[in-house]
């Protein structure tokens, strides 16, 4: 129990040290980019004299380290900031569009897991057969294929030539709970790659755990197979498969704007567009810290069920 507590406090000092270096690198990042809100602000064909009023009303013209300290002391307090260019607290854009992000990412979660798992393990019963030639290639065929392209593919076929589905989010709202329909092709979409990864990293692991020795032991005193591939061999599989599943949530959650940009879908991905389209500084800087946080807190969950699940494994020191 020690050395749990002493791993998970080392863990968490990490996770602190990673947090303080994500608003760092973000900050120096957004004040990388070229122009500024007050340059978007002041129009097609602005006054330089215009331009330096607006900047000096929005405080763009303070030192870099003065901003810096009074960003890092409102998020110390939850406050995200204000918009440079409609006035709306930071945190009201994120909770705009947290909801249809948050949607879209559990209904493929929610899918990903049994059928990732699922394929994975069927693969691995049948090593070498043809029930594991065909996922292993078709898993693979699937993921070399962008999102991009799958996804203006599946509209293609499936809303605009079929009609099944509606090819984009546009006339639903944020409502998007109360219209199944348009939320299919969206997230198959985003389950592709993931169910992808997913599959062939539980395969190999499978299929490694029960070529173990502990396996040929335990068949020996007569434990049946069904017993041994999910009480044994499966939680060794899902130890590494737990790494890849933190990630792909990660990626669902902050890696939608593609998806969420083709169908139109007002989430994160879109507020993230629109705030630099504009150079809405704080709106972006608050996505981005949003999203290194959610990164750093479901790795550091990861690696606790690795740890876990098998403690050995060294996966998660």
């Amino acid at each position: 129990m020690n050395g749990l507590r002493s791993w998970i406090t080392r863990r968490l000092l990490l996770g602190a040290l990673q947090t303080a270096a994500v608003v760092l690198l973000v900050f120096a990042l957004t004040e990388a980019l070229p122009g500024d809100a007050a340059v978007a602000f002041a129009g097609d064909q602005p006054d330089p004299q215009r331009i330096a009023a607006v900047r000096e009303a929005m405080g763009l013209d303070r030192p870099a380290h003065e901003r810096l300290a009074d960003w890092v002391v409102g998020l110390l307090h939850g406050d995200f900031g204000t918009s440079l260019t409609s006035g709306r607290p930071v945190a009201g854009f994120l909770a705009d569009g947290f909801g249809p992000t948050l949607l879209l990412a559990t209904v493929a979660v929610l899918l990903l897991v049994p059928v990732g798992v699922g394929l994975g393990v069927l693969a691995a019963r049948h090593e070498g057969r043809f029930t594991d030639r065909l996922i292993s290639s078709a898993t693979l065929g699937v993921y070399a294929v962008p999102e991009f392209a799958l996804g203006v593919l599946l509209v293609s076929v499936f809303a605009l030539r079929l009609g099944w589905f509606p090819p984009t989010a546009v006339g639903y709202g944020t409502g998007l709970l109360g219209h199944p329909s348009v939320l299919v092709l969206p997230v198959l979409v985003l389950l592709a790659r993931p169910v992808c990864s997913l599959a062939r990293l539980v395969r190999a692991g499978m299929i490694e755990a029960l070529a173990a020795p502990y396996t040929a032991h335990a068949e020996r005193y007569g434990i049946s197979g069904a017993r041994i591939r999910y009480g044994h061999a499966l939680p060794n599989a899902l130890a590494p498969a737990t790494q890849q599943l933190a990630r792909t949530i990660d990626w669902l959650l902050c890696g939608v704007i593609v998806v969420e940009a083709l169908y139109v879908i007002p989430g994160l991905g879109t507020v993230l567009m629109n705030a630099v389209a504009d150079r809405d500084i704080p709106v972006v800087q608050g996505l981005a810290v949003v999203f290194g946080l959610a990164t750093i807190v479901l790795n550091l969950g990861a690696d606790l069920v690795t740890h876990r699940l098998a403690p050995r494994s060294g996966v998660a020191a």
